[in-house]
């Protein structure tokens, strides 16, 4: 292989056109279920951390990568985890479609720790005769349970190389693409159909893999079965989310009271301000830029200073719960209840990811069979998961103010996506899909891994989250200081003074949310509520219509109608709950 630097140079450029580019003769694919580890090996190969590209026709993602072989270049493609190749959703779609397209070569990572239902899948790659290294990876792990891989017996078995690797820790990574070039085709006879599939690998699982008994129940062991089962995992699963809560809550709070927002205030904005008013005159353009919505100010202050810390926070805590692997098994812990409406404990997962951008949360999806969860999952993160955006306008408008408002804000959250999904059941056709859910071994965090992944998702949040932001700002900024705003201030004011019973300025959130909806709460911050105004904005805005970005991912991954649909629930949700709510309140407070 070429030196990292230059693989590193070379896939970036690469990537860049991800969207245009199929499978060819010069490609390897990188193929086996979701979170076996296949994203260390295209790292390790390529030198990249992520670059994704849809592929071409679909809103599926893949990594794409350049990586050398005895000096000659390949893209290597890493294909959607997939469990098989039967093309019952997108993703499965999408992998058998670049199995067609004939690559040089397949590299196959199954973990070591579920090998029968990971050589299923094998079994479906060797049928279309494409040279085909395998790789069980987290050999450690199962060594672990007791679990000892003969991938001498399973080479034989198989007719293709099969390398042991771990990793994480970069072994047999070198050995796997070494043998690539020269790994034969498969001569093995295949099983037919899909029932003598599984019995061929649970025989060759069983005959490839030696189990002893390990005398003394490990630490990993026993947390994971505390952490699965009802007791004692329920309480333990409170405490960790309640601990999660704390953590971004607190980080995001101490890093923006101390740090980014007296840099900002005192150090950037002064000089700022001093040269825009000796360059421009007063008036207009100038209360466009430092102004009440100023471009410059608030376009500043905003996505950095009140958003960008509980950004970082979040997306820290939830790659410690990824990483961990602890995610699957509070799945499997809410299974029962998830099942009231419809869905499986798996399906927890779109949802939170859902908490840091609704559209990789809607996306999640592509891999359930049933279209009646998708469509329900989806909707139910429409209208009632904050983006981290807008969760970090949240805090910046509640936690000052009281914790306990910001426990009821999210209260709302999860009592409305509950209702919203007993109503779904009952209306949509189709019903749950029983699937196996894989669960990962449990895992210390690796601190490389993690930070590379917070980086990289913060440095989407920059240009996916905080530019847009600013542009708004400054179409915020401009509408204001036209008086724009102002006429829509007086049209709206009967339903937000009277119904809402907020100040007529609030009319500005709503009509900016509907270009970023965590605009939707940031100007609150400066309008001097009451703390019930501020619940009830902070409710309004939860349900308030999602981004035009979101509207526009629901009408692509399903269709226009759904996503009207989804416009209506959510303008009349925000305005029924915030209405009702004022009132409520009111009585009490």
């Amino acid at each position: 292989m070429g030196g990292r630097k230059e693989r590193s140079r070379r896939g970036h450029r690469c990537c860049q056109k991800a969207g245009d580019l199929k499978p060819g003769k010069k490609s390897i694919l990188l193929i086996g279920p979701p979170n076996v580890g296949k994203s260390v090996f295209f790292n390790h190969y390529t030198g990249l951390e992520a670059s994704v590209g849809n592929y071409a026709g679909t809103t599926v993602e893949f990594l794409l990568g350049r990586t050398q072989i005895k000096d000659e270049n390949y893209d290597l493609i890493d294909v959607p985890g997939t469990y098989t190749l039967d093309a019952t959703n997108p993703a499965e779609k999408v992998a058998v479609d670049m199995l067609k397209q004939r690559p040089s070569g397949i590299i196959c990572v199954l973990d070591a720790n579920s090998l029968e239902s990971g050589l299923y899948l094998l079994f479906q790659v060797l049928e279309y005769r494409i040279p085909t290294v395998l790789a069980v990876n987290r050999i450690d792990l199962a060594r672990e349970r007791g679990l000892y891989t003969d991938e001498k017996r399973m080479q034989d078995e198989l007719g293709i190389p099969v390398v042991g690797t771990v990793a994480l820790n970069r072994e047999g990574l070198d050995e796997v693409q070494d043998k690539l070039l020269s790994a034969p085709v498969s001569s093995r006879t295949l099983p037919e159909n899909s029932s003598a599939r599984w019995k061929e690998a649970e025989n060759l699982a069983r005959k490839a893999q030696k189990e002893e008994s390990l005398k003394v129940e490990n630490f990993r062991q026993k947390l994971d079965r505390w952490l699965t089962n009802p007791w004692p995992g329920l309480p333990l699963a409170f405490f960790i989310l309640a601990l999660v809560f704390g953590i971004i809550i607190g980080l995001g709070m101490g890093l923006r009271q101390f740090i980014l927002l007296p840099f900002f205030r005192g150090v950037v904005f002064p000089p700022l301000t001093q040269l825009v008013e000796g360059i421009v005159p007063s008036g207009v353009f100038q209360d466009i830029l430092i102004g009440e919505y100023g471009f410059l100010i608030k376009g500043l202050e905003w996505p950095f200073a009140l958003v960008f810390p509980y950004v970082l926070s979040f997306y820290l805590a939830l790659s410690i719960l990824e990483d961990s692997g602890y995610l699957p098994r509070l799945g499997i812990l809410l299974d029962g209840i998830m099942a009231k409406i419809g869905l499986r404990g798996s399906n927890i997962i779109p949802l939170l990811l859902g908490y840091g951008c609704a559209i990789p949360g809607i996306l999640g999806t592509r891999a359930l069979e049933s279209k009646k969860e998708r469509i329900m999952i989806s909707t139910m993160i429409s209208l009632a998961v904050p983006c981290i955006s807008q969760t970090g306008a949240f805090f910046a408008l509640l936690a000052e103010v009281s914790i306990l408002v910001v426990l009821a804000l999210f209260a709302f959250s999860i009592l409305a996506m509950f209702l919203a999904g007993l109503v779904m059941d009952r209306l949509l056709p189709g019903k749950r899909m029983d699937t196996l859910l894989e669960v990962p071994e449990l895992l210390i965090p690796r601190t490389r891994f993690l930070g590379r992944k917070v980086f990289l998702r913060i440095k989407g949040y920059i240009f996916n989250g905080a530019v847009p932001m600013v542009m708004a700002v400054g179409i915020a900024s401009l509408l204001y200081e036209s008086g724009i705003l102002v006429v829509l201030g007086r049209v709206l004011s009967p339903l937000i003074e009277y119904w809402l019973q907020l100040p007529r300025e609030a009319a500005v959130p709503l009509v900016l949310g509907i270009v970023r909806r965590e605009l939707a709460v940031l100007p609150l911050v400066e309008m001097g509520l009451t703390p019930i105004q501020l619940l009830v904005g902070a409710v309004v805005a939860l349900f308030y219509v999602p981004c035009i970005a979101v509207l526009a991912t629901l009408a692509r991954e399903f269709n226009l109608k759904i996503s009207l649909m989804v416009l209506f629930l959510t303008v009349a949700t925000a305005f029924l709950t915030g209405g009702i709510l004022a009132r409520i309140l009111g009585l009490f407070i």
